[in-house]
């Protein structure tokens, strides 16, 4: 399996390819190749700035001669007219990691910032907004990235860290009887040391997860009522579970869950439609 690095170095290298092609003959024939120039990021929104590190990986694979100095760091609130960093280099190396930088960067930020907008809304509560797999394809360690930096806790990054045993896999088992039974011995048979997370519909399921010996229940698509309900139910029976609300849940009514007593509410907002935060990199 690839490592975290692996998986990045791939995707800025599919990222170059796809952009600059055979040459960006824009900056070829208007650049010479011994023009020396200076760029800044300038924020033009308030929000969350991420991605500061990413942006200096894209300057140092693309050329290394590339001088970075950095002025604000992953995680700070910024407003507009804000500098984050100056970058010193070629003219021409400057203009063709512009774009690619900037698609980066606005990303990250954007679901910082959402997600540090959401895990406001639980303030003063022992929970936390949580990511999932609804993210763009190939940039998933970059978008998580961001939820962490914007305040909020990973999910499973993909299928290969965590056994989530949902509605679907239940009824093709069995039951969850037998699918946790399964799940726990093909960990125990392949050396694989994975929570178990069961996705429930019911009261009746949340009792069959518990007597399971899950690490992790799923409340999906209960309302705060019911949920509180169901943390009681758990909290009694297996207090050392985690517990995790999921299902079409809004930021109008994450507080209720919050307050519901769960640990955790996985929102797909964070990755799946969030708007990127508006930065420019400008000569200076």
């Amino acid at each position: 399996m690839k490592t975290k690095d692996e998986l990045i170095d791939d995707l800025l290298a599919l990222s170059f390819a796809e952009d600059i092609g055979d040459g960006d003959h824009t900056t070829l024939s208007t650049i010479g190749p011994d023009a020396m120039g200076k760029q800044h990021l300038l924020v033009k929104e308030p929000g969350i700035l991420a991605g500061v590190e990413m942006a200096r990986k894209v300057f140092q694979k693309f050329d290394p001669s590339l001088k970075m100095t950095v002025f604000i760091n992953d995680g700070a609130v910024v407003k507009p007219g804000d500098i984050a960093f100056v970058v010193e280099g070629p003219v021409r190396s400057l203009l063709q990691t512009e774009r690619l930088m900037l698609n980066i960067m606005q990303r990250m930020s954007g679901v910082a910032t959402e997600t540090a907008r959401y895990q406001k809304q639980l303030e003063g509560l022992d929970c936390y907004v949580l990511d999932t797999r609804k993210t763009t394809p190939g940039m998933r360690m970059l978008e998580k990235d961001a939820v962490k930096i914007g305040g909020g806790k990973n999910h499973r990054i993909g299928l290969f860290d965590m056994i989530l045993i949902k509605d679907n896999h239940v009824d093709f088992a069995g039951g969850i009887t037998a699918a946790v039974s399964r799940a726990k011995d093909y960990c125990r048979n392949n050396g694989k040391n994975l929570k178990i997370e069961v996705e429930v519909r019911n009261e009746d399921e949340i009792n069959e997860a518990i007597a399971a010996g899950v690490d992790r229940i799923m409340l999906d698509n209960f309302t705060p009522e019911r949920t509180k309900e169901a943390v009681a139910i758990i909290r009694k029976a297996a207090p050392g579970v985690e517990i995790e609300s999921s299902g079409g849940i809004t930021f109008d009514t994450l507080r209720a869950y919050g307050e519901a007593g769960v640990d955790f509410v996985s929102v797909g907002a964070l990755t799946h439609s969030v708007k990127g935060l508006d930065l420019s990199f400008k000569a200076c």
